[in-house]
């Protein structure tokens, strides 16, 4: 008869108790009001097939009215109980069933209009049959009434809320369902992004390192010069070296041990022994300390930018100078060599030693600046603001 389900099995089972014992009192009171109005001179078969005949579209609407036609089953079983007290005063008592059900099935304003003619004609019922009329004939129904129709509202509210409880209780259930997807979901998009971070880091790290010591090597190799073996080995020492400090994922092994304006001078010590081009470092006397992050960037720069001197440049002479400016560290490297031209050297242009240099800058805020034409020689600029970098943090290079 309801449209309500709950999902607590507890309030389940008191629910469907609630039912059984409406329905046995509905049984119980029909039978009794039938002997007795056959008791008070009503013919036998009128008080027992007008029971019958209610106690039957009872149980249909039990079993199986719902929505908007259970309410005209209830309309239809007051119609029902209106015939059977125009035969006998005794049927008024199945007007308790009739507003237990309307608090259950109508809303509260219709519940009570319907209580009104249901009430009135307990009343006046034993009227319509001569009988006297007493206190009791009219407190009885009304304080009856009035109080099985206030329990069917109250339960029917108690019931409305529990449902209502469910539902927010499933959706909560739901979206905490949902949450966890999602936070999975961005777990598993926040992994592919370290992974893709991991896989750019190593490919500049092999780069600026392996690639251009190799190339290095090949170089040397080239020139059939038996003299050039030692330092064919020791590139390859340097190599293997690099390479297993890119595995551990541990800080670049030029600064182990040393500053970094140490390790600027074994690489040009190391260009002017293998090609003869002239070097000079330069260090700004007022330049501190930098932080390690600082320190890996910019070896890693002057790494790529020596190389690309040792390959391309075909100069005689290289500059490299470390300074402080402005709250910003900046490493310059100039040569006099062929140069290029400006596209080349413009941020997105076909250079990848260009590209990884750029890369690992802006992840410290910084940038590069390159200035070039072809016969005049280049000027690399790499500059980090020194105070946007936390001293922890070294992206794939001291962590991993």
């Amino acid at each position: 008869m309801s449209e309500l389900t709950v999902a607590d099995p507890l309030r389940g089972r008191m629910l469907r108790s609630a039912r059984f014992a409406l329905h046995l009192i509905t049984v119980l009171l029909a039978v009794v009001t039938a002997f007795r109005a056959a008791a008070v001179g009503v013919p036998l078969l009128p008080a027992l097939l007008l029971p019958g005949i209610f106690l039957g579209w009872y149980g249909a609407g039990a079993a199986f009215a719902s929505g908007r036609f259970a309410r005209w089953w209830l309309f239809g079983l007051g119609v029902i109980w209106f015939v059977m007290l125009a035969v006998s005063a005794e049927f008024v008592w199945l007007s308790f069933p009739l507003l237990l059900l309307a608090g259950h099935l109508l809303r509260a304003w219709a519940s009570i209009a319907f209580a009104v003619p249901v009430l009135a004609a307990a009343i006046l019922a034993p009227i319509l049959h001569q009988s006297s009329i007493t206190f009791a004939h009219i407190a009885g129904p009304l304080l009856g009434g009035g109080f099985a129709l206030a329990i069917s509202l109250g339960y029917d509210a108690l019931l409305r809320d529990a449902v209502e409880r469910d539902r927010l209780i499933a959706s909560l259930v739901r979206a905490r369902d949902e949450m966890a997807a999602l936070q999975e979901e961005l777990a598993q998009t926040q992994r592919e992004a370290g992974a893709t971070h991991e896989r750019t880091r190593l490919a500049r790290d092999l780069h600026d390192t392996i690639a251009q010591e190799l190339s290095s090597m090949a170089i040397l190799a080239r020139s059939e010069d038996v003299e050039r073996m030692p330092q064919i080995e020791s590139l390859a020492q340097h190599s293997l070296t690099d390479l297993r400090r890119i595995v551990a994922a541990l800080a670049p092994a030029e600064l182990e041990g040393s500053a970094l304006a140490a390790a600027i001078e074994r690489m040009l010590d190391a260009l002017r022994s293998d090609t003869g081009i002239d070097v000079s470092l330069e260090i700004d006397p007022a330049l501190s300390a930098l932080p390690t992050p600082v320190e890996v960037v910019f070896l890693r720069v002057a790494q790529s930018a020596l190389a690309n001197v040792r390959q391309h440049s075909d100069a005689n002479a290289v500059r490299v100078g470390l300074a402080m400016a402005e709250g910003s560290a900046r490493l310059t490297v100039a040569d006099d060599g062929v140069g290029f031209s400006e596209p080349a050297a413009a941020p997105g242009g076909s250079s990848y030693g260009l590209s990884a240099m750029r890369s690992r800058l802006h992840e410290f805020a910084g940038e590069l600046q390159v200035r070039s034409a072809t016969g005049e020689g280049t000027v690399l600029i790499a500059s980090v603001p020194v105070s946007a970098v936390p001293v922890s943090s070294v992206p794939g290079e001291a962590q991993a």
